[in-house]
């Protein structure tokens, strides 16, 4: 725990010493509520709750989440520093973990400084304040399975606009594996269970129960292991470099 703590720190201070995070933050901000107000017409749905908010954040991660953590191996690889790195003390599965909370730190305090909207909400009529958290809980774990997508494939290259071409790419085939047209697409050449099976994959059916206000353990479970499972490929990917 020592060894995440301390790399958690070391990048989260690499986060904030930089523009990185607050034109991360600031665009976040931006983005979200324009998707809100203007495609969502928050205001002209009449209704006290954020989900026109809600409903863009599967899209709006596809490309931020691979944006904030495409650095957090690819500049380790890149820069020559993957070697010292690997000399500190720490198992491997430490400094993968530690970075992969710095990154989601970073994404959750971007989920936290929508709060205004929140409050708005509340002004205009009676929310359901419980649905309303679980949506920001889905939020956070849906943020957490691309920051993770997007640490494995950071891992695969030195080069930042690689990591993020193929964050980006991976992830939305995730996504896309849940969408009508997808499920109606491949329904048609291959067996039910296995199209079920496929679209099971996508995090859009497991965030649309959050956005709802509904909270179920088997999303809670298939967050948790889309999040081990690419910090798993990630551990994989850093101690191969390592041995090499």
């Amino acid at each position: 725990m020592d060894g995440i703590v301390a790399i958690y720190r070391r990048e989260l201070a690499g986060y904030f010493s930089t523009p990185t995070a607050y034109v991360f933050l600031s665009i976040f901000l931006f983005g979200a509520g324009g998707f809100a107000f203007h495609l969502g017409r928050f205001f002209d749905s009449g209704q006290a709750d954020l989900a026109p908010f809600f409903a863009f954040h599967p899209w709006l991660f596809l490309i931020f989440m691979p944006a904030i953590a495409m650095k957090l191996w690819a500049d380790e690889v890149g820069g020559g520093s993957l070697e010292l790195l690997m000399t500190l003390p720490i198992p491997t599965w430490a400094a993968v973990g530690g970075k992969f909370l710095a990154a989601w730190t970073v994404a959750g305090a971007a989920l936290a400084l929508t709060f205004p909207i929140w409050i708005t909400v509340n002004v205009l009529g009676d929310a359901d304040n419980g649905a309303i958290f679980v949506g920001y809980l889905g939020s956070v774990l849906m943020a957490g399975g691309y920051i993770a997508i997007a640490s494995a494939m950071s891992a695969t290259t030195g080069n930042q606009v690689i990591a993020f071409v193929l964050a980006v790419f991976v992830s939305f085939l995730f996504t896309a594996a849940g969408m009508p047209i997808v499920v109606e697409t491949v329904s048609s050449i291959l067996p039910a269970a296995l199209v079920e099976g496929i679209a099971g994959l996508s995090p859009l059916e497991r965030f649309e129960s959050a956005r709802r206000g509904v909270v179920e353990a088997r999303d809670l479970v298939y967050f948790g292991s889309l999040i081990a499972a690419w910090l798993a490929v990630t551990n994989a990917l850093v101690t191969a470099r390592r041995g090499g």
